[in-house]
């Protein structure tokens, strides 16, 4: 058994106790400690990531080829399109789950035999850094755990969260418009359970120090089996304390920090990603001192771009990203702009108007989207998230529907790349993806529209042709071939805002070592912008050519992108 030195058995004591300061039950301690020992790994010299770092977010059926397994399907997929482009792949939850496209899940340490086996998921280990959910706030209905709770039977007879239905839950922060009890027939009569987001996903209690055991337990299984980061799914509503919002509660972060505290122990190149779709100060909160999560989404992103590309107008973006703060050592951000979810609109209070938000939402919907809410305190619906393709979100701009939507597209994903931060892409992104509308019919589910499950033959066949698909694509491949190449990418260097006006988005990157400077402009409105000639480099990296700017100026094109060194 591995040696955890005294330092690091007293940090993860602490942590326990701060959680716990009613106390442990007997010997649990000492449970937890063998626990890690059992899984240490040995050190490696990888770093935790650099500029070459680039993440693909994909579910494991996403590439289907009937009747091979999705995951055997998807390693294929990769190998001949994109195998020179990533390095992390982030298999969306692969587990047996009866809803939610896995995000409910029956059994933790198994994978979905629809979609293959351990075996599957070591052969794309070798070939790639891998990233797992942990569902750690909810598990399905059908689970065992579930399923002894209806019985009063262990384990699982308490580990879940009983409330009166006469209750006021009202100062509860909910994510949906959906009763937040849910009754169930138990063998000890009916009762009301906590369900946050759905009836079939059933909260965990985490005040039960045995909870908290079995899903550090399901945390080395995944990083036993290659995970190398782990992003926690839902984190933020993980506590619940009645007469409080039961977000973001000072436990959460204090589980948080345990996670990561274990997680550098067993594998120290892993990272601890969490995953809060709320506004942009209550997400950064997950940094705190530099050590809770090494990484948070940037989730303010995927909506301000949409806001800017289609507004033409870079003001909020702008002021938002001069404000993003200098991160504690060993922490970055998670950048990306699709994913398996929506647009989430929550990371915009307070960053651009309401009724701006309002007008944002409006206009995807005219595009085609859908638009979910979640229910305020009040008992009011406001909008939460917008369900759309990325890429069927760029057809227009203010100005209405127009030919520019590729170039549009590009831009956005574009400007992902270059942002402080490690950026990811949804396999629908890099190929260009439409709204599924038949997909939403099928399950009746707004999220639906943007989680297609490509035929391989007929998306193969998109890609070697000539079509809005291989061109994105293309497109894509060789920008990220280039950022991989530059110092100033890495996720830590420094990020300057530069103002050359609200139909600008210029972003100055410095390697660590100062030894290259990139200046990206991008123009982000649909009129061509005239740059008065300043002291810029006037290398493009992007097209391998030196800018010729006239006397009185730059002329930067609509949805121009520029890489200058």
């Amino acid at each position: 058994m591995s040696f955890i030195n005294k330092e690091k058995q007293e940090q993860i004591s602490l942590r326990l106790k701060t959680i716990y300061p009613d106390g442990l039950p007997e010997g649990f301690m000492d449970k937890m400690l063998d626990e890690i020992r059992a899984h240490i790994q040995p050190q490696s010299a990888h770093s935790k990531w650099d500029e070459s770092d680039i993440v693909l977010i994909t579910y494991g059926d996403s590439i289907v080829s009937p009747p091979e397994k999705g995951l055997k399907v998807l390693h294929r997929f990769l190998h001949k399109h994109l195998s020179d482009e990533l390095s992390f792949v982030h298999i969306l939850p692969f587990y047996p789950y009866t809803s939610d496209d896995g995000f409910s899940v029956v059994d933790y340490i198994k994978v979905n035999p629809d979609l293959g086996t351990w075996d599957d998921i070591d052969r794309l280990h070798k070939d790639f850094d891998l990233m797992f959910d942990l569902v750690i706030n909810h598990i399905s209905q059908k689970s065992e755990w579930f399923q002894n709770y209806l019985e009063g039977r262990s384990p699982g007879r308490d580990y879940f969260i009983e409330v009166d239905p006469q209750t006021d839950l009202t100062c509860v922060v909910r994510p949906r418009s959906l009763p937040l009890l849910t009754p169930f027939d138990t063998s000890r009569g009916t009762k009301y359970v906590w369900t946050t987001f759905s009836g079939d996903q059933i909260d965990l209690d985490f005040s039960n120090p045995e909870v908290l055991f079995q899903m550090v337990k399901v945390l080395l299984h995944y990083l036993d089996k290659g995970a190398r980061m782990v992003r926690m799914d839902a984190i933020a509503f993980l506590w619940k304390e009645i007469g409080t919002t039961c977000l973001h509660l000072p436990q959460t972060h204090d589980v948080v920090k345990l996670l990561r505290d274990i997680m550098e122990i067993v594998r120290p190149d892993s990272i601890l990603l969490t995953e809060t779709n709320v506004p942009n100060s209550e997400n950064l909160s997950y940094f705190d001192n530099g050590d809770e999560a090494h990484a948070v989404y940037q989730f303010p992103l995927p909506p301000l771009l949409l806001h800017a590309l289609y507004s033409g107008n870079a003001q909020y973006f702008n002021e938002w990203a001069s404000t993003i703060p200098i991160l504690p050592q060993d922490a970055t951000f998670f950048n990306f702009t699709a994913s398996h979810d929506g647009v989430g609109l929550r990371p915009l209070e307070n960053l651009i108007p309401d009724r701006e938000i309002q007008q944002l939402a409006d206009a995807m919907q005219k595009l085609g989207g859908q638009i979910s809410t979640r229910r305020r305190s009040d008992g009011s619906d406001s909008p939460y998230e917008i369900n759309i393709s990325y890429f069927d979100a760029m057809q227009a701009c203010h100005a209405g529907i127009d030919e520019m939507q590729e170039q549009r597209f590009l831009a956005s994903q574009t400007l992902l790349m270059v942002m402080k931060g490690m950026p990811a892409f949804y396999i629908h992104s890099l190929v260009a993806g439409h709204n599924d509308y038949r997909g939403m019919e099928k399950t009746g589910r707004a999220r639906s529209i943007n989680r297609r499950k490509w035929d391989e033959k007929e998306l193969d066949a998109l890609l070697n042709g000539d079509n809005e698909h291989s061109r994105i694509l293309r497109a894509l491949k060789h920008r990220i071939s280039i950022r991989k190449k530059q110092p100033a990418f890495h996720p830590d260097a420094r990020q300057e805002i530069i103002d050359l006006g609200d139909q600008i988005i210029a972003i100055k990157r410095t390697s660590d070592d100062r030894k290259q400077v990139i200046l990206c402009l991008t123009n982000i409105s649909n009129k061509a912008v005239k740059l008065e000639y300043g002291d810029f480099p006037d290398f493009d990296l992007l097209t391998n050519k030196k800018i010729e700017a006239a006397s009185d100026g730059w002329e930067i094109m609509p949805y121009q992108i520029l890489w200058l060194l």
